[in-house]
C-alpha cells in the first residue's frame, strides 16, 4: 500500500464522480494525502458534495477557471497556507466545443461541422483550457511545490492517430505532450519536480460522451486492445505510481493506460481477426 500521509494533492478537473480526476482523488485520499480540489460555478455543489461524502476537508476546494492565472493563484496559496507545500498537482482538465471536436448533436439533422473549417477562436480556447493551462498552473505553482514534486496530466491517443470524432481536440493533446516533456526539462535540478502524462485508454466520463462515435469505439476497443477497454479506476491506479515515491526517477513519460489499445495497427473483430 502506497503511504503518503503528509503529502497533499492539488487536483483540477473534477466535474462528477464519473471524471477520471475524481477517482485519482479518491485514491489519494485513501492513501493518506491532504487532497485539495479546484471547481467552476458548475461544478461548485457537486464537487463539495463528492468531497462532504468522502472524508475531504471542503476548506480546501476552491474557484479556479484554468484560463485565469489570478483564480489558479488564490487557489494554489489557498491550499499552501491550509496544508502545506504542494507535493502532488494534477491537470485533469479538457474542453473542446462541437465545432472543435467536428461533431453533430444526436437528432440532428445538420451535418457535422468539417474540420477544415474548424473557428479560430473556439480552438484558441480549447488550446487554452486543454493544453497551455498546465504551462499555466505549474508557472504559478512553481514556488508552492514541496521538494521533489511530481505532476501529472492527462492526454490521449488521438494526439498520434486520427480520431475523426476528436478532430481539433487532438492538436490540443499533441500540443499538451510536448508542453509535459519540456517541462520535465525545465523542473531540473534544484527545482526537482518530475512531470508526467497518463495517456488513458476511452473511459465513460460526462466529457468523453460528447465524442463522436464514442460507444463504437469503445465496442471496437473491447476486441482491439489486448486486455480489453479500461475504466477511471484503472487509470487511477497508474496514478498513484505517479503520485508516489515509487516514481521518484521517472519523468517526461507518457505512460499508455489502454488495455494496449495503442500497440494495434488494426481493428480486430471479436474472433481475433
Amino acid at each position: 500500500m502506497i503511504d503518503n500521509k503528509n503529502k497533499v494533492a492539488a487536483v483540477f478537473g473534477v466535474r462528477n464522480e464519473s471524471s477520471i480526476a475524481w477517482d485519482i482523488a479518491v485514491k489519494l485520499h485513501r492513501s493518506g494525502c491532504t487532497v485539495a480540489l479546484s471547481y467552476v460555478a458548475d461544478t461548485k455543489d457537486e464537487v463539495l458534495y463528492l468531497m462532504e461524502q468522502n472524508g475531504m476537508d471542503t476548506a480546501l476546494a476552491g474557484l479556479a477557471d484554468v484560463r485565469n492565472e489570478d483564480d489558479i493563484s488564490a487557489f494554489l496559496k489557498l491550499v499552501h497556507q491550509i496544508a502545506g507545500p504542494i507535493n502532488y498537482l494534477l491537470h485533469g482538465v479538457a474542453f473542446g466545443s462541437q465545432s472543435v471536436m467536428c461533431y453533430s448533436l444526436p437528432g440532428s439533422n445538420e451535418p457535422a461541422p468539417s474540420y477544415i473549417d474548424i473557428p479560430f477562436e473556439d480552438f484558441m480556447d480549447a488550446f487554452n483550457i486543454s493544453a497551455y493551462s498546465l504551462l499555466r498552473i505549474c508557472r504559478v505553482a512553481e514556488p508552492l511545490l514541496a521538494k521533489n514534486a511530481s505532476i501529472l496530466t492527462l492526454t490521449y491517443n488521438a494526439s498520434q492517430r486520427v480520431f475523426p470524432g476528436y478532430a481539433g481536440m487532438a492538436i490540443c493533446k499533441a500540443a499538451l505532450e510536448n508542453i509535459m516533456i519540456y517541462l520535465a526539462s525545465y523542473f531540473r535540478g534544484e527545482k526537482s519536480a518530475r512531470v508526467n502524462a497518463i495517456s488513458a485508454g476511452l473511459v465513460m466520463t460526462t466529457s468523453s460522451g460528447g465524442i463522436f462515435g464514442v460507444r463504437k469505439l469503445r465496442k471496437m476497443g473491447k476486441f482491439t486492445a489486448p486486455l480489453g477497454n479500461i475504466d477511471a479506476g484503472d487509470v487511477g491506479d497508474a496514478a498513484l505510481y505517479y503520485f508516489s515515491d515509487l516514481s521518484k526517477k521517472v519523468t517526461g513519460n507518457i505512460h499508455y493506460v489502454d488495455g494496449g489499445f495503442n500497440i494495434m495497427g488494426l481493428g480486430v473483430d471479436g474472433e481475433g481477426n
